[in-house]
């Protein structure tokens, strides 16, 4: 899979996790953004979601999103 998606933290303590599809879903891997902070991400073979808490900017191939602050 070639699909990334770029996360901006808009505060401190955003957090970003990346979850496992299959039988059952599991946590793979956590992040946490200060603000200012940006993380790149890839959908791969283990990596099929991600969740994010906290207010970022997403960017992916749909375009720009924001996520609501705590």
């Amino acid at each position: 899979m070639d699909e990334y998606i770029v996360v901006k933290a808009l505060e401190n303590g955003v957090n970003i996790i990346g979850l496992t599809s299959g039988k059952d879903t599991k946590f793979h891997h956590t992040e946490k953004l200060d603000k200012g902070e940006v993380f790149l991400a890839q959908f791969t073979d283990v990596t099929t979601a991600i969740k994010i808490n906290g207010a970022a900017e997403i960017y992916t191939k749909h375009g720009k999103l924001m996520s609501d602050a705590r």
